[in-house]
């Protein structure tokens, strides 16, 4: 039996995504390391984010 203490734990996003990515055939970016370099575009992506402030994992990802 658990503790009432862990009541209000929640699976973790990364392991929804996880189960997504093998749901859709799809590349799992939530964890891990890839072992081939990210595309140029994703790079461009990634930086034009972060240089726009967007940084901040959403809130509600449906």
């Amino acid at each position: 039996m658990l503790s009432r203490r862990v009541d209000h734990f929640v699976e973790s996003v990364i392991r929804d995504m996880t189960r997504l990515s093998i749901k859709h055939d799809a590349i799992n970016l939530a964890q891990g390391f890839p072992d081939f370099p990210a595309p140029l575009e994703l790079k461009q992506a990634a930086a034009d984010a972060i240089m726009g402030d967007f940084n901040q994992y959403s809130q509600n990802y449906e």
